[in-house]
């Protein structure tokens, strides 16, 4: 049976943290989506892991793969987008836990023409190191987390605390959270499949992490009339600690500008590449290709 949501992870070789994450899917109060594994080359032996953890799952999941030549994060999640069989999409970091009711408020406070991201929780290496498939299983970890996480701000500055709190009551809600226009956060962010079809997807040309990727899809977007707006306290992911990259990687820099200044809105790099179509004939679910040494954000 379709699903009406697809959710979309971005992944690279690291098997355990997609363990994990398939744990705190398993425990979403909405069960009504797909998941789509956006594996930009990941090692043959890792692909095969994939496939055993695939077949466990309780929920259905496409894997998309392609070829290792290096970061190529944006053809992955283009190829999961065209592989897609919901019509609205929600998408994640393979470092990135959602809350247990990540999809649901996702997919209810869904609007046309609209963006919506959430904000991610810093997680310390040490607290990090203790999520565990079975303490998100139990529930564990999310009940212990706001009191370590304010003994852990203490000792580490830019852990954005505040994020890891979600207001429950419709109330207080209503009261609290204010709908804010704010840029796309790459690792916790949802659209229509429709409207992001409007600017045919991601630009592929990028093939670097950092400044430019998702705030070219972002400024696409806003000259197609379609804004994001941000959810704070209620779209909520909790972020592994990993060494980060440089940011402001100069050509990606470049390509944000040349978008900018010739005011692109679809891209002929993105999803549909002139062939007239959104077929995934062209992009076979499981190949096996070499790897290279790298992380994705």
């Amino acid at each position: 049976m379709k699903q009406p949501v697809s959710l979309i992870i971005s992944f690279y070789n690291n098997i355990e943290l997609l363990r994990i994450i398939f744990t705190a899917l398993e425990r979403q109060t909405l069960q009504n989506f797909e998941v789509i594994v956006a594996d930009d080359g990941s090692c043959a032996e890792v692909v095969e892991k994939v496939h055993q953890l695939i077949r466990q799952a309780p929920f259905g999941v496409r894997h998309c793969w392609h070829e290792d030549c290096g970061w190529q994060k944006n053809s992955s999640l283009n190829e999961a987008i065209r592989s897609s069989q919901g019509d609205y999409l929600i998408f994640i970091d393979g470092d990135c836990i959602p809350h247990r009711c990540f999809v649901e408020e996702h997919y209810g406070h869904r609007q046309k023409g609209i963006v919506l991201t959430g904000r991610r929780v810093q997680l310390t290496r040490h607290l990090s190191g203790t999520l565990t498939t079975e303490s998100l299983r139990t529930g564990r970890f999310e009940r212990l987390l706001w009191l370590k996480l304010v003994v852990a701000s203490l000792f580490q500055k830019n852990l954005q605390v505040e994020n890891a709190i979600r207001i429950k009551r419709p109330f207080l809600r209503k009261l609290l959270i204010k709908d804010k226009e704010k840029g796309i956060l790459g690792c916790n962010f949802s659209i229509h499949k429709a409207d992001i079809l409007l600017v045919n997807g991601f630009d592929e040309r990028y093939k670097h992490p950092g400044t430019g990727e998702d705030t070219d899809l972002n400024a696409r977007l806003l000259r197609a009339g379609i804004k994001t707006l941000s959810k704070k306290h209620l779209l909520t992911v909790y972020h592994i600690a990993h060494p980060r990259f440089d940011l402001m990687y100069q050509p990606n820099l470049n390509l944000l500008k040349e978008n900018n200044d010739n005011n692109v809105t679809y891209t002929p790099y993105g999803i549909d590449k002139n062939t007239g179509s959104l077929s995934t004939a062209d992009f076979p679910d499981h190949q096996i290709g070499e790897t290279q040494d790298r992380t994705i954000l």
